[in-house]
């Protein structure tokens, strides 16, 4: 037999029901909204390991920084603006600022952590950085920027910036490296920095005038 119900319970039915769907459609939002910082995740650019492009060994230990980097310098090599925009070339320019920096300036290594060819070619610059970014809780001391060198990721752009702008192909790859390194660091954006907030010198010539954009499209990567 069945029992009367009656409307006060049937309209606190419909009332729960609704609640009920209400947090149900709050669950698949959130989803959704999971679902699309999952795809602004930046994904690893091809990056050469120092075995790859020929590096020589350091001459000692590198030093590992037990923290996470703070921010990022950006450089150029105020090398000579070549026309060679092939892999082999970007392992060749690798391995010339290596012999710069370790038989000229004295250093135990190439002094900044990346390298960034003007083909787009990503190369690792001091040992072991690669494998400090792709764990993301510590870094190695670099060279690159004196007061710095414990704090800051250093990128070499390869070519010479004071009176040109740099090929679409380097400048494309610096804003998806600068984006990955951010996100592997949780480095904000706007900690992107030039050689010459820091220290007394031209580097890194007209990118140093193009920071803001290159911080507001990482920071369009990032999402």
């Amino acid at each position: 037999m069945s029992v009367p119900v009656p409307r006060r319970a049937v309209l606190r039915g419909a009332v729960l029901l609704g609640a009920a769907a209400g947090v149900t459609a709050l669950g698949q939002l959130g989803g959704d909204r999971h679902a699309r910082a999952v795809t602004t995740r930046v994904d690893q650019p091809v990056i050469a390991n120092c075995a790859t492009w020929g590096a020589r060994p350091p001459k000692s230990s590198v030093s590992v920084v037990q923290s996470r980097p703070n921010k990022i310098i950006i450089h150029h090599t105020a090398f000579p603006n070549s026309t060679d925009y092939s892999l082999a070339h970007a392992y060749a320019n690798s391995r010339d600022i290596q012999n710069l920096h370790m038989d000229t300036n004295g250093w135990i290594d190439s002094g900044q952590h990346f390298t960034n060819s003007r083909g787009g070619y990503l190369t690792e610059g001091r040992h072991g950085s690669l494998y400090a970014l792709l764990h993301g809780q510590t870094m190695v001391q670099g060279a690159h920027c004196v007061g710095q060198n414990t704090q800051a990721i250093g990128i070499e752009n390869e070519g010479t910036y004071l009176d040109v702008q740099p090929p679409q192909a380097l400048w494309d790859s610096l804003v998806v490296f600068c984006a990955f390194t951010c996100q592997q660091y949780a480095i904000p954006a706007s900690e992107i920095y030039g050689h010459k907030d820091f220290n007394s010198t031209q580097c890194p010539g007209l990118l140093h005038d193009r920071l803001p954009e290159l911080r507001s499209a990482v920071a369009a990567r990032l999402g």
